[in-house]
């Protein structure tokens, strides 16, 4: 909570102190965020890895099967999922990426670049380092990064109600003791299941709009107590029971 706080009031310091200097029109921070800054405005047609960033941040509003990529070439794609991540914290939706979107994204991340609602160690239960999966321990980080900001966006998407992950990264040892599937996506890093309320019919269901390709929920074998959802390069979607 006070984390959340802090950030809260340092993100109204930060438009108030705008309005003062008078941020311009190609100025795309108001601050020095802590975790990262954005130095321009941002639209159709921008390039590079400051696009990078923000595609990571609203690869989770998107429309149903839709999966956003992470190229940093600000296309029609990144513009669509702007506007919905701007008309979903009442920004003005117009696509462009200016003071008082990143200054959402300010307000809305630790200095870590994770999520407020989420962290590093709810994504890995396994060990410290993120080594020992299918892909190097920075890559594994990396995607868990995704995932969460995925998961934040469907968070706020079900009225900011509390999700609970019981699984995240896993090494090959994690993943054999609790005999996962030798190509399970946890091994990647990108993996998350969830458990307790929203119901996991619910989840599952509104996974399908935040950018994950994989979801696998009650009625899939092994899967009745939990929601999976992933980032699979080859989409498969299969909750039954939840009509998935």
């Amino acid at each position: 909570m006070f984390r959340r706080t802090s950030r809260l009031l340092l993100s109204l310091v930060m438009l108030m102190a705008g309005a003062v200097v008078g941020v311009g029109a190609t100025a795309g921070a108001a601050h020095a965020d802590s975790c990262y800054t954005w130095s321009r405005t941002l639209s159709q047609g921008s390039s590079g890895s400051d696009v990078t960033q923000l595609q990571i941040r609203v690869a989770g509003w998107v429309t149903s099967g839709e999966r956003l990529s992470y190229d940093g070439q600000y296309g029609a794609r990144t513009a669509a999922a702007v506007k919905k991540f701007q008309a979903a914290y009442g920004l003005s939706a117009d696509g462009v990426a200016g003071p008082a979107t990143f200054s959402k994204i300010y307000a809305l991340q630790d200095a870590d670049c994770t999520p407020v609602h989420f962290s590093y160690a709810e994504l890995n239960k396994c060990n410290s380092d993120w080594s020992g999966g299918a892909v190097s321990a920075a890559t594994a980080k990396s995607n868990a990064l995704k995932t969460m900001w995925k998961l934040e966006a469907m968070r706020h998407a079900l009225g900011d109600v509390p999700i609970t992950i019981s699984s995240g990264f896993r090494s090959r040892a994690c993943n054999n003791a609790v005999g996962g599937s030798a190509t399970s996506r946890h091994l990647y890093g990108d993996a998350a299941d969830l458990v307790g309320s929203p119901s996991l019919c619910r989840l599952a269901q509104q996974s399908r709009t935040h950018g994950f390709s994989e979801i696998l929920g009650p009625g899939y074998p092994g899967h009745n107590d939990h929601t999976h959802v992933a980032f699979d390069p080859s989409p498969y979607w299969s909750a039954p029971t939840c009509g998935i």
